[in-house]
């Protein structure tokens, strides 16, 4: 590592890790992409913290990990070009869908990739390769099937079971018909340069185009988002921004069927779980019961919401149009 680069840790099959790389990509940071694998996990545990990737480490040895506070961090470093619109209310919009992708987008993709047995096969071994590069085909196929047997299980910590599958099933189904429209008129989420949102979202779909069944449906059906994916891979500013008045009528349909109807009254009935101390929680969703465990960090995830609702001043037409998505109420007061 040079005295200037930074060496970012991931995998190929971590959208986090994913979101991160393309974000140094577009603002040109000096970086060495280190896939964990067998032979960097020591290294790797010397400096991590926790023990996820991604982890960004400095010239210094100073270590971030978490993909959004590494980009938050990283871009009161390198602020040009600029990640989110000029406009308070658009850039707020930004942070909103990026928390969605980072929260919700990852039950569907996690779902798909471990539900059904030809993406556990497949994906286990996508792994196993990634993982342990050299390795000959008995020792791939054995981690192979110790990475199907830990991650298998796992599926209860983003809610899949056999009574949740068709309500996540069916909201990757109407994201991406709502994405796909919104990408027919523009390259990214807020015009012709990718935003914050752009790279939360982009990195959980993404992930579902190394899984069989979610490929064929996007590669099959959404040519609009393949080509996003491909371009958020090693995103540039095209053009400039759009007006609310240009997006809204794709980008709003997205916010409220996403976000206003299936997103925040998940994260709404999350936090009054974590909060009342439950390790459980239940609610409607699309006319169906979704239950799951609770989840800690997305329950500090919408404090973050609200607490830069407070900050906005551009409030008048924020407040507008979060009302007009079913948003604003559920980020006003705690519930």
């Amino acid at each position: 590592m040079s005295d200037k680069q930074y060496v970012l840790f991931g995998s190929e099959y971590s959208p986090f890790s994913v979101k991160v790389r393309s974000y140094f990509r577009y603002k040109n940071i000096p970086h060495e992409w280190r896939p964990r694998t067998l032979e960097t996990q020591a290294e790797f545990q010397k400096y991590a913290k926790l023990p996820l990737i991604p982890l960004v480490l400095g010239p210094d040895e100073t270590v971030w990990q978490d993909s959004t506070p590494i980009i938050e961090t990283f871009e009161e470093k390198f602020n040009d070009p600029a990640l989110q619109p000029p406009s308070e209310m658009l850039a707020y919009l930004s942070c909103l869908i990026e928390d969605y992708g980072d929260e919700w987008v990852n039950k569907p993709m996690f779902h798909y990739r471990w539900w059904r047995p030809e993406d556990q096969e497949a994906v286990s071994h996508g792994l196993a390769r990634a993982v342990n590069p050299k390795g000959d085909r008995e020792a791939l196929d054995q981690l192979a099937e110790t990475i199907r047997t830990r991650m298998v299980p796992r599926l209860r910590f983003v809610g899949s079971s056999e009574k949740t599958k068709e309500v996540i099933e069916a909201s990757l189904d109407s994201l991406l018909a709502l994405l796909g429209k919104h990408l027919q008129s523009r390259p990214y989420l807020f015009g012709g340069r990718p935003a914050l949102a752009d790279f939360g979202l982009f990195a959980q779909v993404y992930g579902c185009l190394q899984q069989p069944t979610t490929a064929k449906i996007i590669r099959q059906g959404y040519p609009e988002i393949t080509d996003w994916i491909d371009r958020m891979l090693y995103p540039k500013a095209e053009q400039g921004w759009e007006e609310w008045s240009t997006l809204a009528p794709t980008l709003e349909p997205l916010i409220k069927k996403q976000i206003g109807d299936i997103y925040l009254p998940w994260s709404l009935a999350n936090e009054k779980a974590v909060k009342s101390g439950e390790e459980e929680f239940s609610l409607e969703l699309m006319e169906q019961e979704f239950s799951q465990q609770t989840v800690k960090y997305a329950a500090k995830s919408i404090q973050v919401l609200r607490d830069r609702l407070v900050e906005s001043t551009e409030r008048d037409q924020l407040d507008k149009v979060l009302g007009n998505c079913g948003c604003l109420q559920p980020l006003l007061s705690p519930s």
